[in-house]
Parts: structure tokens; C-alpha cells; sequence
């Protein structure tokens, strides 16, 4: 009986906290041991290599070495795959330009990015 009750309880501040906007977590099941390692080296080699941060509207948007592509496109396969609440943008600029990352989301996200990657 005890489980029962503490079952809904959960369930009840689950369902309370999602509908109050608090619905980012990240799915750590989302990824095998060698794809998080894998994500955790591409998330460093990242955030050493950001020229430039914006803050967006609703995110975050930040500008790579046009060599970085690769890297970018493989870490939002692995990003997105934990946090699927997040809107991701990869603009390629002509010549040879920057790569700009950018990361949206519903209202709220933003401190979660900043909490996220330490901004």
C-alpha cells in the first residue's frame, strides 16, 4: 500500500511539475556508455572551440570554424537523441564562412541551456 500511495504521489508531482513549464530532463537512457562517451568528447571539443555566443530569443546561438561541421552534426544526433525538448539550427554561411549552432526551445529552456553547458 505504501508503494501504491508513493506511486501516485510521484506521478502527481510529475504530472504538477510538466504542467508548470518544468519539463526539461535530460533521457541519460538515451545513449549507450560509449555513445555518452563519445557526446562528452564532442561536447568539450565544442565548447573549447565556440568563436562567439549570441543569446537568442528563446536559446542560445553560437558561431564554429566552418571545420567544425562535422563535429556540430554529430553532437545534435547525440544531443538531441537526451533532451529532445530542445530545436536545434545549423546554418552553413557561403565562402567558407562560420558555422552558427543555434539551440531553441519552449519558454524556459534558456536557463536550462546556461545551466547545461555553464554560460
Amino acid at each position: 500500500m505504501k508503494i501504491l500511495f508513493a506511486s501516485i504521489l510521484l506521478s502527481l508531482f510529475a504530472w504538477r511539475t510538466a504542467e508548470a513549464g518544468d519539463r526539461f530532463y535530460c533521457n541519460m537512457k538515451a545513449l549507450t556508455s560509449a555513445e555518452r562517451a563519445r557526446h562528452q568528447e564532442l561536447t568539450r571539443t565544442l565548447l573549447a572551440t565556440v568563436a562567439e555566443k549570441t543569446e537568442l530569443p528563446s536559446g542560445y546561438g553560437f558561431r564554429l570554424s566552418p571545420k567544425e561541421l562535422a563535429v556540430v552534426a554529430e553532437w545534435v544526433g547525440f544531443e538531441g537523441r537526451c533532451c529532445p525538448f530542445f530545436t536545434f539550427e545549423i546554418q552553413v554561411t557561403r565562402d567558407q564562412g562560420p558555422v552558427w549552432l543555434r539551440i531553441t526551445g519552449a519558454e524556459g529552456v534558456k536557463a536550462f541551456i546556461r545551466a547545461e553547458f555553464q554560460l
